[in-house]
């Protein structure tokens, strides 16, 4: 598993995660979206610590600069 994240992706992934359960504790989400966007904002706390997208993978995309080869 090679990281396909940049610096910049994965700050932008952990301050969505963190803005989704500021959103949730002060009750500005509630309900059905409050557990879609909390999935999103476990998913891209996962995915910015370990500096990999399996969504990226498959579409080929990289957002970190291509390692030299």
């Amino acid at each position: 598993m090679k990281i396909n994240m940049g610096k910049i992706d994965r700050i932008l992934r952990f301050l969505l995660g963190v803005l989704v359960i500021y959103l949730y504790f002060t009750n500005q989400l509630s309900g059905l979206w409050a557990i879609v966007l909390g999935i999103f904002a476990i998913i891209f706390f996962i995915t910015s610590f370990i500096g990999f997208c399996p969504v990226y993978t498959l579409l080929g995309i990289r957002t970190n600069k291509k390692e030299k080869e």
